[in-house]
């Protein structure tokens, strides 16, 4: 009986092949699980109230704490539309929650409508077509999404904006570091990536205008924020969200140095300092 509701699912998994690339293409970490808890996080967000796109995620992202930190979970021999929602790093914790807030403003519930947007999310022009197709740089991330109306870049609206200018090419710098660029096909779609992020100008707050009160006025609860990296050739290093506890803005992340999907203790730029490798913030916001 077990192995016939099994068929049974699966024949349906395959009836909604229309919804991604193809969902043969898509690899769960538990299918049971996953997609149970995809739709319930689904049905219980579109109940809620809430103002904006980024309260929704804020909702949303809550969720999600206590989970354990994860790294590598969408590395693989070959590239699939990876969904785990039980084991998170920064990145995909970040998607997983904007792929869930955008399906629930489109007003659908189902996973499979999810599945379909952390496509659209992570991969360029929305579809999947290999590892170079991933839009491995946050800076190449944020420039495709923008592009296609699914996010907007909010910093360059907060009241104190600085700009840096950074060639990006550190995944082909350091090629040892991905398994995936021994194939030289790989290695060239990346490179040629790079070559739109020479001199990439891009637009920050800095970590010490972070306790500036027009600045904490700005942000969201809920907001998307990456982290700028002091590498020379990298730009993001890090993500989360913001969250407001009382009055001031924290972070709320998948953090690899406590093991688990948390709130800081620290508010935002007291943890700002204590990292020094990052010298500020990007603030990522779905499309209203």
């Amino acid at each position: 009986m077990k192995k016939f509701v099994a068929s049974i699912f699966l024949l349906c998994i395959m009836s909604l092949a229309g919804h991604a690339s193809s969902l043969r293409d898509v690899r769960f970490h538990d299918i049971t699980n996953d997609t149970t808890r995809i739709n319930e996080i689904l049905d219980k967000a579109s109940s809620l109230k809430y103002g904006n796109a980024s309260q929704l995620c804020g909702m949303i992202a809550r969720e999600f704490i206590g989970k354990p930190y994860v790294a590598h979970t969408l590395e693989d021999s070959v590239e699939m539309i990876t969904v785990n929602i039980d084991e998170l790093d920064c990145t995909t914790f970040v998607e997983t929650v904007l792929a869930l807030a955008y399906t629930v403003n489109e007003r659908r519930t189902s996973w499979h409508d999810f599945v379909f947007n952390l496509e659209r999310l992570r991969y360029r022009g929305g579809q999947l077509n290999g590892y170079g197709s991933r839009l491995h740089y946050i800076c190449n991330w944020m420039a495709d999404n923008t592009y296609r109306g699914n996010l907007d870049d909010a910093t360059r609206n907060m009241p104190k904006v600085f700009y840096v200018t950074r060639s990006i090419d550190f995944m082909s710098a350091n090629r040892d570091k991905y398994p995936a660029l021994k194939d030289s096909v790989e290695f060239e779609r990346i490179k040629n990536t790079e070559i739109g992020y020479r001199n990439h100008r891009f637009p920050y707050v800095r970590t010490n205008d972070l306790g500036n009160k027009a600045v904490k006025a700005a942000l969201r609860d809920g907001d998307a924020i990456a982290f700028v990296s002091n590498l020379k050739n990298l730009d993001v290093t890090h993500m989360g969200f913001i969250v407001i506890v009382d009055g001031e803005p924290h972070v709320l992340h998948a953090s690899s140095s406590h093991g688990k999907v948390e709130i800081s203790e620290l508010p935002l730029q007291e943890f700002m300092k204590k990292n020094r490798q990052f010298i500020g913030i990007r603030i990522i916001r779905l499309k209203e």
